[in-house]
């Protein structure tokens, strides 16, 4: 958090920062359900699309409880204080799971194993593309106001589901209607470039973009922030 969040009334600050618990806690209850879901289901199916779908709520699971652990914190200078230290875990979180999806897609590219059909994974894939944007929305707009870079790039996370989700339909799909089995880890490796970019973005702190008070002197941003928005 920055000098911006100061800006803010206490009042407005406690109603976002219980907002971002609330958003991260059905995060953390929806993935964990997700992971047992996924694991299960990839397991009985053989799918190892499925397993690493279930692995990588996992690690969205630890993204989140890091922030849910900073905003756990009555003291807003105790909730900056642990700012730095929950980016690192979020992009710790990131680099582990592209490292993870990489693995997994060279072994799908290989043919280790060919995996059967998944119905329930089909459903649950289904279910995250429709749930995962809108907390993610939620909470990405509640840490921009915030000036809350951690809550930014939790966000982000979860948004990487929304990806991974729709990697997996298609995978699944194509599987079950074209019998396409590289489809899923070739796409996966694409995510997995993209986890790496988030990942380094959060570890020196970037992405996280709050609205310029009017009073203030508009500076030149090298965060990518979009015109009238300054770097958290």
């Amino acid at each position: 958090m920055t000098a911006i969040s100061l800006g803010l009334s206490p009042a407005r600050r406690d109603t976002l920062t219980r907002r971002i618990r609330l958003l991260v806690a059905a995060t953390i209850t929806y993935n964990v359900i997700e992971a047992v879901v996924a694991i299960t289901a990839g397991t009985l199916a053989s799918s190892t699309a499925l397993i690493g779908f279930g692995l990588d709520s996992i690690i969205e699971v630890s993204s989140a409880a890091a922030v849910a652990w900073q905003f756990s914190a009555r003291d807003h200078a105790v909730r900056e204080a642990r700012e730095q230290r929950t980016l690192r875990i979020i992009a710790v979180s990131f680099f582990a799971l592209a490292a993870y999806v990489t693995v997994d897609s060279v072994r799908a590219l290989t043919g280790a194993g060919e995996a059967e059909h998944s119905i329930p994974g089909i459903v649950l894939a289904t279910l995250s593309l429709a749930i995962m944007p809108f907390l993610s929305a939620a909470q990405r707009k509640a840490g921009r106001e915030l000036g809350s870079a951690s809550a930014v790039a939790d966000s982000k996370q979860t948004l990487l589901c929304t990806y991974l989700s729709a990697v997996l339909l298609v995978g699944l799909l194509a599987n079950l209607l074209l019998g396409w089995s590289w489809a899923d880890p070739i796409a996966a490796l694409v995510i997995a470039v993209i986890a790496v970019k988030e990942g380094r973005d959060a570890w020196q702190g970037k992405g996280c973009c709050a609205p310029i008070p009017t009073l203030t002197v508009s500076t030149t941003e090298s965060c990518g922030c979009a015109k009238g928005y300054s770097c958290c």
